[in-house]
């Protein structure tokens, strides 16, 4: 494999019902959650730095991951996944509507009563990915990374679009900013 590379890993599935938010939640990954995978498509990565949430969920992984490649594990609060504020641990459909939709709307300026707006997420990741380096593995969550995959991309940040599955690794070229 290429020295140009980062590899984007998201956490192994918690054991939170679906049709949860658990955005910050610190939860543990689940019973049923396998690394095997994981380390498998890891397998052969030149892997010069692993940085991690410091979420549980991601933490766990990472460590797995490090034991695996030979890696010291490095915690970044910067991955850590959008705050939803009030709606953490919520069952989505108890979510009023109106609120869904006004986020649905503004997925940059709304944030939940007392979380994150979307800006902010993007501003935390932006500057991460400042700092990103070729051959770093990343663990976190579903809304940092599809920011990261955007910027690393060259691509616009979508807010709306799906995030990564579960247990997946997406590795990518690290492309230099354009002037």
């Amino acid at each position: 494999m290429s020295r140009d590379l980062v590899a984007l890993v998201r956490h192994l599935p918690t054991d939170v019902p679906p049709g949860h938010c658990y955005g910050r939640l610190d939860l543990p990954p689940g019973d049923a959650a396998d690394p095997a995978p994981v380390l498998a498509a890891l397998r052969g990565f030149p892997v010069r730095r692993l940085v991690s949430s410091p979420a549980r969920r991601c933490r766990a992984l990472a460590e797995t991951i490090g034991g695996a490649l030979g890696a010291r594990v490095e915690l970044d609060g910067r991955l850590q996944e959008l705050d939803f504020g009030a709606w953490e641990g919520l069952a989505w459909e108890v979510v009023p509507r109106e609120a869904l939709d006004d986020w649905a709307a503004d997925p940059w300026g709304f944030a939940p009563p007392g979380g994150e707006s979307g800006a902010g997420l993007v501003g935390r990741v932006r500057a991460f990915h400042a700092e990103l380096r070729a051959g770093a593995v990343v663990v976190s969550h579903g809304g940092p990374l599809k920011v990261l995959a955007a910027l690393l991309g060259g691509r616009a940040v979508d807010l709306l679009a799906p995030a990564p599955p579960l247990g997946s690794v997406c590795v990518m070229a690290r492309r230099e900013p354009e002037v």
